[in-house]
């Protein structure tokens, strides 16, 4: 009797695992700019109609990407979460978009940009004298920063600014970074 009853309760209850999807979620938190690693993400099963759109189910796709926001332990991570063809698409709001990355001309700059803050770009000048003619033309508009590397305060590595451009002005703003640092203009 008990086991038939007990039986009864299973098929009623159904499967656990039913649902349920495996997913990349973060292991621990994890900062802007981390490359990842096999320590910083797990596999786990997640019920899926809490999955958000674009989750990741593959944690090989992740390894070696770069965050491009914070995540915190257990989140589950998504195409628009990591730098790549995603994430400058939906920063730019195009679906030709390219990530560029730039020198600020004043470091000073960098401390202060967040992921998806808006920006123009302009090639400074090469030496600090002020030049005759008309004012200099922004060589982008309206890019968004997709992420901010460098060391903490400024500290390590120089810091560059990651910008999501379509892709008619990406070329431009590479080419020129490669030249000089650009003075970009917050707004």
């Amino acid at each position: 009797m008990v086991f038939a009853v007990l039986a009864a309760v299973l098929a009623v209850r159904g499967d656990p695992a039913a649902g349920h999807l495996e997913v990349v979620v973060a292991a621990r938190d994890l900062p802007p700019g981390q490359r990842l690693t096999d320590a910083d993400v797990i596999q786990a099963a997640r019920p899926v109609d809490m999955l958000p759109a674009g989750a990741i189910r593959d944690s090989a796709a992740v390894l070696g990407s770069t965050l491009g926001t914070a995540v915190r332990a257990g989140e589950i991570l998504t195409d628009l979460r990591v730098v790549g063809p995603r994430l400058a698409s939906a920063a730019a709001g195009t679906p030709e978009a390219r990530i560029v990355a730039i020198r600020p001309a004043d470091p000073a700059v960098a401390e202060v940009l967040r992921p998806g803050d808006r920006v123009d770009v302009i090639a400074a000048a090469e030496d600090d004298q002020p030049r005759a003619g008309p004012p200099p033309r922004p060589l982008a508009t309206d890019a968004a920063v997709v992420l901010v590397t460098g060391g903490e305060g400024g500290r390590g590595r120089e810091r560059m600014v990651l910008l999501a451009l379509d892709a008619a002005r990406a070329p431009a703003v590479a080419a020129a970074s490669l030249r000089t640092a650009m003075a970009l203009i917050v707004r």
